[in-house]
């Protein structure tokens, strides 16, 4: 809609509460389901399959969601159909989640919460282009990146902070109750935040909106909707420019690397930190909620720096800062190798912040520069493929790499992931920025 009026703070934080919700759920799926699938029986090298419930489903769901809501028009609007659907199915699986039984019911979960919170966010990249005029899409993306921060740091600290206050014991499949309470506190807290949003927010109807109903007759109902979808997406492929694929390159590695400290620092902080014997010990507990700490911590890191990212841009540029960045992150995580003092471990975490804060935002910043504005969505969607396809590869192919190479030390996954951030930073001075300006940044959430 041309001429959008601006928005005051309150409706901006109204608009993008939901994603709170969101990011409490993805932090606490990042934070503890590797140790949840341990304490279910799951070896070192079979965590990796365990996890392909994420990239797969963002494969899949993101670039449909994504066109799919593009397309979309009904009495709740847009997005907002796509934020009260997905938040349902995932507050569920969120809540039943570490009372699984076995690893097929908790891994069958996961790909039922991943899907759900997948539906859930893509629209939310739209969302604050579709509501905000020009002047505020950078305030609109910041305070994304604000609730992106606060919602994984409670995330990812709740368990601790739970012990803190004397919860102690587990539950009859081993899962300690400090990982259940926060899931289920998870479960209610998604919830109510994207209600939040669904009820305090309205939405602009298709500028065109002649022109959309007579495109949407000619291919009528959910079945013509999904061919389409399914029929843009290759063309999206085809057609992108040749910066989003330079830019492919860089978040291929950048996720790689980001993935395998997902799946396995938890893992290393117990076993390489803590000193646990097994996953059945006292220390194995302690190590995982430490790690969730850890988390926080580079959580907290990204919304404190999200804020200087403008200035950092004007300062030294976007290439550079991104690709200083993914290098400090790299670093952070191959010096583990020589930490064995939990205190110590946590400045890792300063490193593993910052870039995170670059690769929520500058890759966006760099790719909004150079796609159509009214193929926004479908573009996000395909962009997520280099996310998602890394992970997919890792997934597959670590198993054996774990098992045979690493001799299941979890820590070596982790310093791989490392090394492929390092790749990362080389690559960012191949990608081409013809959008380039001083201060030209914004911040948008990515995930699977």
């Amino acid at each position: 809609m041309s001429n959008k009026p601006e928005l005051s703070l309150a409706q901006i934080w109204n608009m993008n509460f939901g994603f709170l919700g969101i990011q409490f759920g993805w932090g606490l799926q990042l934070a503890n389901m590797s140790a949840i699938y341990t304490k279910l029986g799951a070896d070192p090298e079979s965590i990796p399959i365990l996890w392909l419930a994420g990239p797969v489903t963002g494969l899949l769901v993101q670039p449909i969601i994504g066109a799919m809501s593009d397309r979309t028009w009904n009495k709740l609007g847009r997005r907002r159909p796509y934020f009260l659907f997905g938040a349902l199915f995932a507050s569920t699986a969120l809540f039943f989640m570490p009372d699984s039984p076995a690893l097929w019911f908790a891994a069958s979960l996961l790909w039922i919460l991943d899907a759900s919170i997948n539906i859930s966010m893509e629209p939310f990249r739209a969302f604050v282009a579709d509501k905000l005029p020009p002047s505020q899409t950078t305030k609109g993306f910041i305070m994304q990146s604000f609730f992106i921060g606060i919602g994984a740091t409670l995330a990812n600290a709740l368990p601790m902070i739970l012990r803190y206050f004397g919860v102690q014991g587990s539950a009859d499949n081993g899962v300690p109750l400090t990982v259940l309470y926060s899931f289920r506190a998870g479960a209610i807290m998604f919830l109510l935040c994207v209600l939040w949003t669904v009820f305090t927010t309205s939405e602009y109807p298709p500028d065109d909106m002649e022109e959309f109903e007579k495109k949407r007759k000619e291919k009528p109902g959910i079945g013509g909707l999904f061919s389409e979808v399914f029929s843009e997406i290759p063309h999206a492929v085809k057609e992108m420019p040749k910066t989003m694929k330079q830019l492919a390159l860089v978040q291929i590695a950048t996720w790689l690397g980001l993935f395998c400290m997902w799946m396995f620092f938890n893992l290393t902080t117990a076993y390489h930190v803590f000193g646990a014997p097994n996953a059945k010990s006292e220390l194995f507990d302690r190590g995982v909620e430490w790690s969730g700490w850890c988390f926080a911590i580079y959580s907290i890191v990204c919304f404190l720096v999200a804020f200087m990212l403008p200035r950092l841009c004007q300062i030294i540029g976007r290439k550079q800062l991104h690709s200083t960045a993914l290098a400090l992150a790299g670093l952070s995580l191959l010096s583990i190798y020589f930490i064995h003092d939990p205190n110590i471990l946590q400045l890792t975490m300063i490193g593993v912040g910052i870039a995170w804060a670059s690769i929520l935002s500058i890759p966006y910043a760099i790719l909004s520069s150079v796609v159509p504005a009214n193929r926004t969505g479908i573009y996000m969607g395909v962009f997520n493929f280099f996310i998602v396809i890394p992970e997919i590869v890792a997934s597959i192919g670590l198993q054996p790499l774990v098992k045979y190479v690493f001799n299941g030390n979890p820590l070596y996954v982790v310093m791989m992931g490392g090394a492929s951030l390092l790749v990362a930073a080389l690559l960012v001075f191949q990608v081409d920025d013809p959008g380039e300006q001083p201060g030209a940044v914004t911040v948008v959430g990515a995930g699977h």
